[in-house]
């Protein structure tokens, strides 16, 4: 199926390929599906250059959260290979100085032996807070947390740190592009979502009901009827 566009899945902060496997099927329809691995190199600019290298020479692009930090990246590095863009519960804005001094706190801590704990922590605001509760979810977290072990998880921690503003680039950005965000999340509030929509031209905004930081695991189906509306145009 040559006519088909290949599609590559960049996930967040903690998160490995198992984030997208509830959406994988009716994308792989559309064409062949890779999900970068995102957890060799601690700057989102070495990042995105090993994710062009390792890409197809054009592709639908889409990044979750800090995915979304190095999809902004990608544009930035080699727009004219990104022939459509998906912007999943991410921001353009960089890290506040609170947010750095809590990544900071939290690379002390993962280094001193104390990963598992930050990861709970984490967990609470990844989902909507129905399902805090729910042991399927927390054991997806803390398995994917085990795939991007304590090394990578500290090689993110300093490529978001470092992250750039991305708002200047917003307007530059025209390949078909959606912004999917929650009703729900807790960690990178809707309204940076809206932000992102308004300013890049054609973009549509989705957003989720009954929802928090996960929508590919909290609302898969309609995290997919997005994608694949987003892939067909």
């Amino acid at each position: 199926m040559p006519d088909m566009l290949p599609i590559v899945l960049v996930p967040g902060l903690i998160s490995s390929p198992r984030i997208y496997t509830p959406v994988i099927p009716p994308l792989w329809q559309l064409g062949p599906v890779t999900v970068a691995n995102h957890i060799r190199d601690d700057s989102v600019g070495a990042i995105a250059r090993r994710i062009l290298k390792e890409a197809p020479p054009r592709f639908a692009l889409a990044g979750h959260s800090m995915g979304g930090y190095i999809a902004f990246e990608i544009m930035r590095q080699a727009p004219e290979r990104v022939a459509r863009l998906a912007l999943i519960n991410t921001q353009a804005r960089p890290d506040t100085p609170e947010a750095s001094a809590r990544r900071r706190d939290m690379i002390a801590r993962a280094q001193a032996g104390g990963y598992h704990a930050i990861v709970d922590e984490l967990f609470a605001g990844f989902v909507h807070p129905s399902r805090r509760d729910e042991a399927a979810h927390r054991r997806l977290v803390h398995d994917m947390a085990d795939d991007v072990g304590v090394d990578g998880f500290l090689k993110q921690q300093a490529a978001i740190m470092a992250r750039p503003d991305s708002r200047p680039t917003l307007t530059a950005i025209r390949c078909p592009t959606l912004v999917l965000t929650s009703d729900s999340d807790n960690t990178i509030p809707n309204s940076l979502s809206q932000e992102m929509a308004d300013e890049i031209a054609g973009s549509w905004l989705v957003m989720l009901e009954n929802c928090g930081h996960l929508p590919q695991v909290e609302q898969p189906d309609a995290t997919a009827k997005a994608l694949v509306e987003w892939l067909r145009g």
